[in-house]
């Protein structure tokens, strides 16, 4: 370190009179000190005020330019030296720099900005200021096509000086791609495939890259769907997939690049992984097997990647991942459940699917995970029925398959997505299903857990959906059987509560729901009815005039319903209510306007 010291009061003097060979001699000496002990040699450095001399030795004519590029980049590995290198004037020189011709002067200066900038906001904003990104995605691209290895040790030191120059930083990302860094960088990945450092690196950039919304675009236009499947192909160690398995899952998230990765045969790769890793106890394949099948079932999320995978129904990825549902593997069930919910997205699909026996299988599926299931693949199957339900056709062939019996199984779970699904699945199955609807609506254990859960106010999707199905019950059963068991759980109270949801179809469903209990069960359900001061609510409804047509409409059949009732009619009296109804003859919606001619002639003649 004494050695050090005379080192740096030569270099003082040496600075002052430009001696290249004495320079030299100083520079290899520090860079000695510094591969020996560079935080000890870098504070002396700092300590003796040299950093401030090399702002002047960084001069493009000097022939030891590259040396000084050198120590500053050997200087910046360590945290405590980067704002001093800012501090010192560094970084402005360093920049003009990477206007060289020299490669090696290239290379340092890339190595001193991008140790500079690692992990360092003031690096960052210093060789932003400089412009030093757009010179440096200019070199990459006027070398992209050199296959060298001293130009591909340039271009991964280039890519590496951007990567710390913007990661983590949003708007320095953003710039790097309003400067088209990426169509750059995809090509790089095509031409050095076989160089694993700089492809390395290109993998890290698009991960990084690939989070901002504004690169799908850009990405996009590029065949780096194609450029990926053929690296991932050629991989067989579980890190290297890895890596570019974390780049696909945010691209894959883009409906056009779904497509591209398609198209490019990700898929057979992600199914041989499968097969490879299906019966493997190690931790790393169990991960890879997860990875794979989780992107196979993202895949599936584009509607045009989803449908040219199907191919009718009849296609071997379609065949294969049917093939994962009875697996005894918990993630490959649930991967096959997720991948036959997104199947099911069109009538087509769906149909062709309970034609071909799916719904057993599924059910067979819930049947393994009913005590102490998986709630993921609970979860998923259910997602998967109630998808497949959803066209008229499959109803009944699924309510005769016993798809009823095997989701109310499920009527015990404590877990909101299941009982979120379940009910989901309940309300499709029913749609226009008169018998099955009154057998459903004359459960009372389910309607007593219906009415439970549309209490459920922590979890709001559960308490719409009991609503809905408690009135989906009456609408689709015209049941007295079905009022009376859902009057005596006490879910009345519940349905004039839906009639004020903010969703308008809610609100519909449940006024037409409550008309059907004012017309067949009025008796039974008139004190409930009361107590939960529905006519205040009626009124209300029609005096609003945010309240939409059909709300209007329903309201004054389900009046005109209630007159029956010697008490609530009292109250449509005490209510005032002709005086909002008249007002609504003159409403733009004709239907809106004759209900309210209608109700005006019941109200006139009945007072």
């Amino acid at each position: 370190m004494d050695n050090l010291s005379d080192t740096l009061k030569k270099l003082k003097i040496t600075a002052v009179d430009r001696t290249e060979d004495s320079l030299e001699g100083c520079l290899d000496c520090l860079l000695q000190a510094l591969a020996q002990n560079n935080m000890e040699t870098s504070e002396k450095i700092q300590g003796s005020g040299t950093l401030q001399l090399f702002a002047s030795l960084l001069i493009p004519q000097s022939s030891c330019t590259a040396k000084v590029a050198n120590v500053i980049a050997e200087v910046a590995k360590n945290e405590f030296m980067r704002i001093p290198c800012v501090d010192a004037g560094l970084i402005s020189p360093l920049v003009q720099l990477l206007n060289s011709k020299d490669q090696e002067v290239l290379l340092q200066t890339g190595r001193a900005l991008g140790n500079i900038c690692y992990d360092s906001h003031e690096g960052r904003s210093a060789v932003d200021q400089a412009g030093g990104a757009q010179i440096v995605i200019d070199h990459l691209r006027s070398l992209c096509s050199i296959t060298d290895p001293a130009n591909e040790k340039l271009l991964t030191v280039f890519c590496g000086m951007l990567m710390n120059y913007s990661n983590e930083n949003d708007s320095l990302q953003a710039q790097l791609i309003n400067m088209g860094v990426i169509p750059t960088l995809v090509k790089l990945l095509g031409i050095h495939c076989q160089n694993a450092a700089l492809t390395e690196m290109c993998l890290v950039a698009f991960g990084n890259l690939a989070e901002l919304e504004s690169s799908k675009e850009q990405f996009a236009s590029t065949n780096i769907a194609e450029e990926l499947v053929k690296l991932f192909k050629k991989q067989t160690e579980h890190d290297k997939r890895e890596m570019i398995f974390e780049v696909l899952a945010p691209l894959a998230e883009m409906d056009a690049i779904k497509l591209q990765l398609v198209e490019a045969g990700l898929v057979e790769c992600l199914l041989e992984i499968v097969q490879q890793k299906v019966d493997s106890d190690k931790e790393d394949d169990i991960a890879e097997l997860k990875t794979a099948s989780d992107l196979m079932v993202l895949l599936l999320l584009g509607d045009e990647s989803m449908q040219k995978l199907f191919e009718g129904g009849k296609g071997n990825v379609f065949q294969r991942v049917l093939s994962w549902i009875p697996s005894n593997n918990h993630q490959l069930q649930l991967a096959g459940a997720l991948a036959i919910a997104n199947f099911a997205r069109n009538d087509g699909n769906c149909i062709h699917m309970v034609d071909s026996g799916i719904v057993e299988k599924l059910m067979e599926l819930l049947d393994r995970h009913v005590e102490d299931g998986n709630v993921t693949v609970q979860h998923a199957a259910l997602s998967a029925l109630r998808n497949l339900a959803i066209p008229v056709v499959n109803k009944a062939k699924m309510l005769s398959a016993g798809v009823t019996e095997a989701v109310l199984k499920f009527l015990k779970s404590e877990m909101p997505p299941v009982q979120f699904k379940l009910l989901g699945t309940l309300r499709m199955l029913i749609d226009a299903q008169a018998e099955a609807a009154e057998q459903l609506g004359k459960n009372v254990k389910l309607v007593e857990r219906l009415v439970e859960w549309c209490e459920a106010k922590d979890h709001a999707g559960v308490m719409g959906e009991s609503n809905r199905l408690l009135s989906a019950l009456i609408r689709h059963s015209k049941s007295k059987d079905v009022i009376k068991t859902i009057v005596q759980s006490g879910g009345i109270k519940h349905l004039v509560t839906m009639a004020t949801s903010e969703h308008v179809i809610m609100q519909n469903e449940a006024l037409v729901a409550l008309a059907l209990i004012a017309a067949l069960e009025l008796g039974t359900a008139e004190k409930d009815l009361e107590s939960a001061k529905l006519v205040q609510i009626l009124h209300r409804l029609l005096a609003d005039e945010r309240s939409a047509p059909e709300i209007k409409y329903n309201s004054m059949v389900l009046i005109c319903a209630l007159m029956g009732s010697e008490s609530l009619y009292k109250e449509v009296q005490d209510l005032a209510f002709l005086d909002v109804v008249s007002k609504l003859r003159s409403h733009e919606n004709k239907s809106v306007a004759q209900q309210a001619s209608l109700t005006e002639q019941r109200l006139t003649v009945d007072s």
